[in-house]
């Protein structure tokens, strides 16, 4: 300390203390922005990997390159022990701009419904970015964690690892579990003895489905089928998760806006002459880990964390970006636009979500309608003035 320093604000500033560390178990896609997180509050990530290589469930990894004549061979692979896995023609359910990361955007040029390999790749990139790989210890399993005999007043956890046969005793700050949901099956592939007839089960979850001579498709208490591509050609979450139906869900209730959708749905099959269709209600199941409203969800974590975007502020200060906010999809780069963690280039991002939407789908250029043209910016006017409406009667 220099003579005219003042001790008190020396020992409350954050370099005066050594860095907390924090033991981030699992390098998937939780992983990687749990190290994110730990850097941008001033801590020290050290991440336990069991394999080679970051990615977690989605870096598909070929055990046997034959194809298995029935289940008791595929039983016999080697597959990575305690390690899930998509198989390896997964085409991912959700569209790049409602799964990239809130302050790195997926390349407009990738396709909006991303090959396995392609998510892997976002994932590296990102990982790059931001200069995370040197904080995974690969190829170590975590033992144990226990709390330490002081943790009531310390707060610290012992963490007993392994790597090449050696075990290691550290002790934690902290420690972020990151290894997912579906590393265990709950049913064993030996529960069907004839493949030609092997039965997936739909309800909104990827199916692992192997190689038959036929397959069947199966719910036990209905489901909506739908395309990954919606409504004009864009994807289907773009067009369904947006603000503007979620103010109108909670104007006309929920019952009105099922009705709605059920008919949407159904002008492509109907769902009741394939005896699919399902009641409305959450069952209990260890695959539903989250049953709420998606867009709920996140805003009351938004409003925890204070980065929340304002509509009513913003249709003042910002309206272009307001009824953006309000009519595009309800992208997690809204989350960037102020608070902790702001990013500098949200406000571009979100102005450009359909710039990236179409870059990979228009592969050449077509003269524009006029009365085409003509009929969107009225469009635009009128839901101006709805917006405006919302915003008046619904704040």
């Amino acid at each position: 300390m220099g003579p005219d320093s003042d001790p008190l604000s020396e020992i409350l500033h954050p370099s005066y203390w050594p860095l907390k560390r924090i033991a981030v178990i699992g390098g998937g896609v939780s992983g990687l922005v749990s190290i994110k997180c730990c850097l941008e509050e001033g801590l020290e990530p050290v991440c336990s990997e069991g394999t080679d290589d970051i990615g977690g469930l989605w870096r598909f990894h070929e055990v046997n390159s034959q194809i298995a004549m029935n289940a008791s061979d595929l039983l016999q692979e080697n597959p990575e022990e305690g390690r899930a896995s998509i198989y390896k023609s997964v085409i991912i359910n959700t569209s790049k701009e409602m799964m990239c990361f809130s302050d790195y955007p997926i390349p407009a040029h990738f396709p909006n419904f991303m090959h396995n390999s392609q998510v892997l790749e976002y994932f590296r990139m990102y990982a790059k970015e931001f200069d995370l790989l040197k904080y995974f210890r690969f190829k170590t399993t975590v033992c144990s964690v226990k709390k330490q005999p002081d943790f009531p007043t310390s707060g610290q956890w012992e963490v007993v690892t392994e790597s090449e046969g050696k075990k290691e005793v550290t002790v934690f700050d902290g420690v972020m579990v990151c290894t997912g949901h579906h590393t265990n099956a709950h049913l064993s592939l030996e529960s069907f003895p004839d493949y030609r007839f092997l039965t997936a089960e739909t309800n909104g979850r990827k199916q692992t489905i192997f190689l038959m001579h036929q397959v069947f498709l199966s719910s036990r208490r209905g489901s909506w089928i739908t395309n990954r591509v919606g409504d004009h050609g864009y994807p289907f979450d773009v067009e369904f998760l947006y603000q503007l139906k979620y103010f109108l869900r909670k104007i006309v209730g929920q019952l009105l806006l099922n009705t709605y959708l059920e008919r949407q749905m159904n002008q492509r099959f109907n769902h009741e002459l394939y005896g699919l269709n399902p009641k409305h209600r959450y069952v209990e199941s260890q695959r539903h880990t989250i049953q709420t409203d998606f867009i709920d969800y996140v805003d009351e974590l938004a409003d925890m964390v204070g980065v929340r975007p304002n509509l009513l502020s913003l249709a003042f200060t910002d309206p272009k970006l307001a009824l953006q906010l309000l009519l595009r999809p309800y992208t997690p780069i809204q989350y960037r636009l102020q608070g902790p963690g702001k990013w500098d280039g949200a406000r571009k991002a979100i102005l450009t979500i359909d710039e990236r939407i179409r870059k990979p789908i228009m592969t050449r250029q077509v003269e524009s309608s006029g009365s085409m043209t003509s009929a969107l910016t009225m469009a635009w006017v009128m839901l101006a003035v709805v917006f405006f409406a919302i915003i008046i009667t619904y704040f």
